[in-house]
């Protein structure tokens, strides 16, 4: 094992919200003391967050409630990055249908831009982003405008969103519903695409950041999109067992069980062979005469180093896939 805490070789992390630090209003459990400890080891620290629903000083002010470090100029939204992709399109001046939040509005005015309120405006764009009170007039509107040919961006299309009764759609399930109304996908400015963990590293002057997210679709695939370290925190939305079956693009570099565990060490991951070994566990894959593909654990499923061996053996295995993969799992005390 090595013997550095894993965050000992970064100079910043660049954390994701929901899932990370909060499900709902609530702080997940350790997660402020982490977060605190950073500036203890020299380790800057910036939000990364897709939901637009509201403005960067309101969520750093909900930070600070809960106890977390929180500047206003430390949270990067994708309402931001959204606003910014507007005025990368459309001269100032431009009308704008705001689909979402007051917040996602004002990062659109901010940026000289006259927000319109409904298809009868004729608005040069529809931005859409994630506000809980949308309903179905809203969504309805956007259509009217997308089809008559205003351009169409989305903050992001985050399917799901983690809340303190579970996992609730999340701004992706709405842009779908009109995606299948206008027959085309919008440009989508947050995660995963790279500028929004750019921003974010720059802010902080950040040469080595980490990206920490519990999503394999926008947190780690836009932190690997941005060429940086990744690591799936298994305290949200996706699991080590989703780790194992995700795409390359989608692979992390690291998985960890909470926040805490940046201050310990990372085990090793050793191959001998056609055996992985991760702490106690070990994992091997296999090909039978049919082709199929198999991955031999030895291990428990609630033991993270299992699946760190897992994913280390398959990945080997299936080096390099733009779909999500599907291998066979057995579980073994030892391997065969």
């Amino acid at each position: 094992m090595r013997a550095n805490p894993l965050i000992s070789g970064f100079d910043a992390v660049l954390a994701d919200l929901d899932g990370v630090v909060y499900a709902g209003p609530a702080a997940i459990p350790g997660a402020v003391e982490a977060l605190n400890k950073l500036a203890d080891v020299n380790v800057k620290l910036a939000y990364v967050t897709n939901n637009a629903s509201r403005t960067p000083a309101k969520i750093a002010a909900h930070l600070r409630e809960l106890g977390a470090p929180a500047d206003d100029d430390q949270v990067v939204s994708s309402a931001q990055a959204g606003a910014a992709l507007l005025a990368q399109k459309l001269p100032q001046g431009s009308k704008v249908l705001v689909t979402g939040s007051t917040a996602l509005a004002q990062e659109v005015q901010a940026l000289g831009m006259a927000v319109v309120d409904g298809a009868a405006d004729a608005p040069d764009a529809v931005i859409q982003g994630f506000d809980p009170e949308l309903g179905w007039r809203d969504l309805a509107e956007a259509t009217f405008a997308i089809k008559g040919g205003a351009l169409w961006i989305a903050t992001n299309t985050d399917m799901t969103i983690p809340q303190d009764r579970g996992i609730a759609p999340g701004n992706g399930t709405l842009v779908a519903a009109v995606r299948t109304a206008v027959g085309h996908d919008p440009l989508v400015a947050g995660k995963p695409e790279a500028p929004l963990f750019r921003t974010a590293a720059s802010r902080l002057g950040a040469k080595a950041p980490l990206v920490v997210g519990d999503r394999l679709d926008t947190d780690i695939l836009g932190g690997n999109n941005a060429g940086m370290a990744t690591a799936l925190v298994l305290t949200g939305v996706d699991s080590a067992e989703a780790a194992l079956r995700a795409c390359t693009a989608q692979r992390p570099t690291f998985i960890i069980d909470t926040l805490a565990q940046l201050f310990t060490a990372y085990p090793d991951v050793t191959f001998d062979g056609g055996t992985v070994t991760c702490g106690a566990a070990a994992a091997r894959t296999t090909t039978d005469s049919t082709g199929e593909q198999t991955v031999h654990i030895a291990g428990s499923p609630e033991d993270s180093d299992s699946w760190r061996a897992a994913c280390a053996t398959w990945w080997a295995a299936v080096p390099d896939t733009d779909q999500a993969t599907a291998p066979r799992l057995v579980w073994h005390t030892e391997l065969p």
